[in-house]
């Protein structure tokens, strides 16, 4: 109980001071975006969030729009991707906006990623729906090793064989090691992926503790 009070209390003052430090990112974004490929600013895309509810996301834009685009793949369309929207997803940028799904209680600092609906029973099933329990966050330790690893492969069938087994399993390890102090791990670690990103270079050894918790969890 004393950790859920603390847990919103620490979203919510995260998120406000995010809003504010990223502003001129924000403007930038938004200008960036408008004349990358004119339309909406925002993508907004339904997620299933705790207790399998569905809920509103909000990134930046990075795609040209399709109206008959879906979710099913776990990788995105390359070449619908904009020069400026492969640069603000690579520096995580796109994703600023759920701040404000922080701020709205629908996600936390720190958790499981949002699952799509289309991809609900890949994620949900199983001993995989306890992640149902716990809010979905911005970053977590599925979130941090696909930016490290999983980012890097295009090939949907590479992706599922080689990145999807771990990331579902880092989902379980969060529900088993949620905590303060494993949350402010988390985010330490959030930060020193974005700096090693900055510099074009990859924490091979975060890679390495992410994928021995995973088996840590798959052998329990």
């Amino acid at each position: 109980m004393i950790y859920r009070l603390f847990k919103r209390t620490f979203d919510v003052f995260c998120a406000l001071i995010g809003i504010i430090g990223t502003s001129p990112l924000w403007i930038i974004s938004i200008v960036g975006i408008l004349l990358s490929d004119w339309g909406p600013v925002f993508y907004v895309a339904t997620r299933i969030g705790k207790n399998n509810k569905r809920f509103k996301m909000y990134k930046f834009r990075s795609m040209r729009v399709v109206k008959t685009a879906n979710e099913v793949s776990l990788r995105p369309d390359e070449e619908r991707i904009f020069p400026f929207g492969h640069f603000i997803r690579r520096m995580k940028i796109d994703e600023f906006p759920q701040m404000l799904n922080i701020l709205n209680g629908t996600m936390s600092v720190i958790g499981p990623r949002p699952v799509a609906q289309d991809q609900f029973t890949m994620f949900r099933y199983g001993k995989w729906n306890e992640v149902a329990k716990v809010p979905v966050g911005l970053s977590g330790p599925a979130a941090l090793y696909d930016f490290i690893y999983g980012d890097q492969i295009t090939d949907e069938k590479e992706y599922m064989k080689k990145v999807y087994p771990t990331r579902r399993e880092l989902e379980y390890t969060y529900v088993k090691k949620a905590g303060f102090f494993y949350d402010l791990k988390m985010i330490i670690y959030t930060v020193i992926c974005i700096v090693y990103a900055l510099f074009g270079k990859e924490c091979t050894w975060m890679l390495n503790e992410f994928i021995n918790d995973a088996k840590e969890t798959m052998e329990k």
